[in-house]
């Protein structure tokens, strides 16, 4: 079946929707996810952490198969990781945005039917 609404509204919607498809361009090393920092003891004796000033270390925070995964981040490779997520979620943004030009084409045609 195919989704195919008429009018001004609809042409206007499929043509965001054209736009978007036709930028849309999968990064090919985006991450999923969030970066985060915490703070931690090492728990060696002389150590600066001991006296209050903790270590910092970076996650990664995703899912896969349902599950959530926790991982760490040396601190090298924060600003690459970070620029990677935020890859990421642009591109999921821009997908969602077609998924829901493609909710208010059907929508439209459901109200169009509907006045017939």
């Amino acid at each position: 079946m195919r989704i195919k609404p008429t009018g001004l509204e609809a042409s206007a919607i499929a043509k965001t929707k054209e736009r978007l498809l036709k930028n849309l361009r999968l990064p090919p090393s985006a991450l999923p996810g969030s970066l985060s920092q915490t703070f931690t003891k090492c728990g060696k004796k002389g150590c600066h952490c001991s006296k209050g000033e903790k270590h910092p270390i970076w996650f990664l925070t995703y899912m896969h198969k349902g599950k959530k995964r926790v991982e760490r981040v040396p601190e090298e490779w924060v600003e690459y990781a970070q620029q990677k997520v935020t890859e990421g979620k642009e591109f999921k943004e821009n997908i969602n945005q077609v998924f829901v030009a493609n909710a208010e084409l059907l929508v439209l045609l459901r109200k169009q039917k509907r006045r017939t």
